[in-house]
């Protein structure tokens, strides 16, 4: 690694990543593989593992099978202890893609990314942490939608004289056992939460907001013969994987095309709560009134029948206002609690790394956003006015039933693809793929055309349009404040693969520079390749 001084009195690398959850440690991985090695993953915490090492509540726990949540050229389908991997496993998986793909040399823990701003003359990303600065060519934000808390505003919640906190912030110094929790929320989260709470707890007072879909969570422990047969025979958990994508490929057709073959689903969803909760009246406040896979269909075994216990209380309403150990809901219910858990999910629709962003004439990525038309990116990787920043989990490319992580892996190949595309390519110019450059050295820069941008996004649009998430009559975190679906893909992940294969160089304006502090681009901005 090069570790150039920046002419911010930073160091130089050719690529920094941002993040060292799923998609920043596999970027790491494809970036040493593809034969680049001046680059940089800053993570703001002590360790790899992303939302898996911040989400320490009880019972967290993977509702993807554990063949598909990992990535592809790392199994690791011989030790994974179940079917469903519970927190701790997948950190550990992470840890261990860590070692045995040799990334711990570029790993730059305890740095907190706090401004990354574009060097329109320089041509290049000032990075700013509080481990000191960078610079570097491209910035690889790999960040994650799970990254940043949602706690929504509640009156009176400072006069609560218990713990305070939010499920992806769990604080272990509260003993809750023998308590009155009050767990605010009902959704991936909460559905694993309450049960193992409702085993210690005297009470638990779940306010739900919306009731949400559930389906039986088919987990079991690996056998001791499962786990030599794939150790023995690789390819029997190749294939095991890939009837796994495939099932989930083809239901992803009823979530983005015909959300009526979804009835199926909410059949065996009301048979579930039947079979769980006997009693009328709470399975009433259970059953939801929109069509499944509109907001997330969650996957328990065990969170009806907590439900069904005599000290659990489901209040049919959001939480409106505290007074001291007294919570009023919405619809007026009043109970008493302990403590009080947010189970209310993540920042997905306006992350705060997006304030941090500075891009061309000094706009932050939230207010390109903001003052354009939402949250939206061409291939859910680049954004107009801000060159050589990539995002990976950007907008528009999550998932509604499979592994993210299929996601992940397309979006890398995309990122390796747009960094071939910045070698030089005039006489002379030549250089080995992957060596970094100075901060004096030439430079290229790849910005996004806004005409290809709006043309991604109607297309995206008008798919969106008549999916389940739009059409399903329900209120989600998928949609921005003004109904926009910009979180998910209206796809399969075979065709989000084809879409990203490759850079289209038509797509981007090229710009040149001699990189040097006082120079100005080569080639004007708006220069079509």
């Amino acid at each position: 690694m090069r570790g150039t001084a920046g002419g911010s009195g930073g160091r130089h690398v050719r690529v920094a990543v941002i993040g060292a959850g799923f998609s920043g440690l596999g970027a790491a991985v494809m970036l040493r593989r593809g034969g680049h090695r001046d680059f940089v993953v800053l993570e703001r915490s002590a360790g790899v593992g992303g939302t898996w090492r911040d989400n320490t509540y009880p019972g967290c726990a993977c509702d993807v099978p554990s063949h598909l949540y990992s990535y592809s050229f790392a199994p690791g389908a011989e030790w994974w202890p179940r079917t469903f991997s519970e927190r701790q496993d997948i950190r550990l998986y992470l840890e261990t893609v860590a070692d045995t793909e040799g990334v711990r040399p570029h790993l730059r823990l305890r740095q907190d990314v706090r401004a990354v701003r574009w060097n329109e003359a320089r041509l290049l990303w000032e990075i700013a942490s509080s481990g000191g600065d960078w610079t570097a060519d491209v910035v690889v934000c790999a960040t994650g939608p799970l990254s940043a808390p949602s706690v929504p505003p509640v009156r009176g919640l400072g006069s609560f004289p218990g713990p305070v906190f939010h499920s992806a912030r769990w604080d272990h110094g509260a003993d809750l056992r023998g308590k009155r929790v009050a767990v605010i929320g009902t959704g991936a989260s909460a559905v694993q939460i309450v049960p193992a709470l409702a085993a210690t707890a005297a009470g638990i007072r779940l306010f739900q907001r919306t009731p949400p879909w559930v389906l039986p969570r088919p987990d079991r422990r690996v056998t001791e013969l499962e786990r030599r047969m794939y150790q023995r025979f690789p390819a029997a958990a190749v294939l095991r994987r890939g009837v796994q994508w495939g099932v989930r490929e083809l239901v992803t057709h009823a979530f983005t095309r015909f959300p009526r073959a979804l009835s199926g689903y909410e059949a065996l969803a009301r048979a579930h709560l039947r079979r769980a909760v006997k009693d009328p009246e709470l399975r009433a406040r259970l059953t939801p009134d929109y069509r499944i896979g509109c907001k997330r269909i969650l996957l328990s075994s065990d969170y009806y029948p907590a439900l069904a216990l005599p000290h659990v209380d489901v209040v049919a309403s959001s939480l409106d206002e505290v007074r001291g150990s007294r919570l009023i809901a919405g619809d007026g219910t009043a109970v008493d609690a302990d403590a009080i858990v947010f189970a209310t999910g993540f920042k997905v629709t306006d992350p705060p790394i997006a304030d941090r962003i500075v891009g061309t004439g000094g706009a932050t990525l939230a207010e390109a956003w903001r003052e354009g038309e939402g949250m939206r990116a061409l291939r859910g990787a680049t954004v107009p006015g801000f060159p050589n920043l990539m995002m990976l989990l950007g907008p528009n490319t999550g998932l509604g039933n499979t592994s993210m992580v299929l996601m992940i892996e397309s979006q890398l190949a995309y990122l390796l693809d747009y960094l071939r595309l910045l070698e030089p390519r005039g006489p002379g110019e030549g250089r080995i793929p992957g060596e970094g450059r100075g901060p004096g050295e030439g430079r290229v820069a790849l910005d996004p055309l806004p005409e290809a941008l709006r043309a991604w996004n109607e297309g995206l649009d008008a798919r969106l349009g008549r999916s389940v998430w739009n059409t399903g009559a329900c209120v989600s975190w998928y949609l921005d404040a003004d109904g926009r679906n910009t979180t998910l893909w209206p796809g399969s992940t075979r065709r989000f693969r084809r879409a990203v294969r490759r850079v289209d160089p038509g797509e981007y304006a090229r710009l040149t520079g001699s990189g040097a502090d006082d120079a100005a681009p080569e080639v004007p901005a708006r220069a079509v390749p």
